[in-house]
């Protein structure tokens, strides 16, 4: 959805002052406890798992290789967690045998600590080229084309390219990534659970504590504070008020509570590495006739995603449904505004965007352990914006929520 990141965006639309005496709850709730504390991490087991899985699909596939650099698909098929910057850490994952890592040496000792699978780290110093220990580990795989991960930088797979891989075939790692990723574990799910569940109850708590006079910045600091005292660790917040709620991520213009306001909070955390993805949007005061007819339109196009969700079906389907029955209500047509603007939902786990999404040009066919969100919005602009949002995952007899649907404008947790 989003053109910025979520992260990136978020820092900047809360530049200034987070908190203040207003984002002091009115009375104090009794301190809760960690939603996290049964949590458990991926097992070394399952991550082995994944690469026997990634492996069989090269191997089928004629595939020599998988290059990754650091990010989401390194964690998951290694256990390495590392940033992205111009010193290169990548994994050469080969269709038989051991994963190569590079890293700076002096990165050494911190790769391995998150290592959870058998894997020959060569680290590279300063004056020396990561892309030829790259290139040397590929050549020694013999034939087959080169498999990229899809977010792996340019400049990476050019650099191996020209350190000995010129004459190699190097093609879109994407299907073998999403063939893996796409499809959660029991103890994915468990992960994802947890992770909705501590969101949920901190909108909970913050709806309980908004009052007139707060900034978004003041709520932000709500939300923020809720979702560490229940064990997330905060992974983004969105606040938008009145018109802004309009901006389906924002506005950097001052918003604050008064009679009537829209509020809409989307937010979520990461347990162990997995997210959770909601938004609940309701009235501070009276609603207006229109809010909550615009409000009810959303949440009915919540349930119609639901009830189109069948193991199967084209994930596009699903958006097709919801924007039927909002175009029959009279809200723009082919993402237009006033009206659903954006995909009715994404895929999410270990990154809160990933595939399959639920837009209508996308064919994939819903699976058993697919997670998403459920988000059809509706954004006026010069007037307010409604979305709510819940994830859920796919089983062989429908769709599953991780949390209940907003209840009402009233209770919208």
């Amino acid at each position: 959805m989003p053109l910025l990141s979520r992260r990136t965006f978020m820092a900047a639309a809360a530049t200034g002052t987070a908190a203040t005496s207003l984002a002091e709850p009115a009375s104090k709730s009794p301190a809760p406890r960690s939603l996290a504390a049964n949590a458990r991490p991926i097992s070394a087991t399952e991550h082995e798992a994944r690469l026997a899985k990634l492996q069989g699909l090269m191997q089928a596939r004629g595939t020599a290789a998988l290059l990754v650099e650091s990010g989401s698909s390194l964690e998951y098929f290694t256990g390495v967690k590392w940033w992205r910057s111009e010193r290169a850490t990548a994994a050469l994952i080969p269709a038989r045998g051991t994963p190569v890592v590079v890293t700076p040496f002096f990165e050494e000792p911190s790769i391995r600590e998150t290592l959870k699978v058998a894997g020959d780290v060569r680290p590279w110093k300063e004056d020396q080229s990561p892309f030829a220990l790259l290139a040397a580990a590929l050549k020694a795989q013999g034939a087959g084309a080169l498999a990229v991960e899809p977010t792996t930088r340019f400049f990476i797979v050019d650099q191996v390219t020209r350190a000995g891989a010129r004459h190699r075939e190097v093609l879109s790692g994407a299907a073998l990534v999403e063939a893996c990723r796409s499809i959660k574990s029991p103890a994915e799910l468990a992960l994802l659970q947890t992770a909705n569940d501590i969101t949920i109850a901190a909108l909970g708590r913050v709806h309980g504590e908004v009052r007139a006079g707060m900034t978004h910045q003041d709520v932000q600091s709500l939300v923020v504070a809720a979702t560490e005292a229940l064990g997330g660790e905060h992974e983004f917040s969105l606040v938008l008020m009145n018109e802004a709620s309009a901006f389906p991520h924002g506005s950097l213009k001052p918003q604050s509570v008064h009679e009537g306001s829209v509020i809409l909070i989307d937010t979520g955390c990461n347990v162990h590495g997995y997210q959770s993805d909601i938004s609940r949007t309701w009235v501070h005061g009276s609603p207006t006739a229109r809010q909550r007819e615009v409000w009810t339109t959303v949440r009915r196009g919540q349930e119609i995603a639901l009830e189109a969700a069948k193991p199967g079906v084209p994930a596009g389907a699903i958006d097709k449904a919801v924007r039927s029955y909002y175009e029959r209500r009279g809200w723009s047509a082919d993402y237009g505004l006033p009206g659903l603007s954006h995909r009715t939902g994404h895929g999410i786990g270990i990154d809160g965007h990933e595939s399959p999404y639920l837009v209508r040009s996308d064919t994939t066919p819903l699976a058993a352990g697919m997670c998403f969100s459920d988000e059809p919005g509706i954004y006026i602009p010069g007037e307010f914006g409604v979305r709510l949002e819940d994830c859920w995952y796919v089983t062989a007899d429908g769709p599953k929520l991780f949390t209940p649907l907003a209840k009402s404008l009233e209770e919208p947790i």
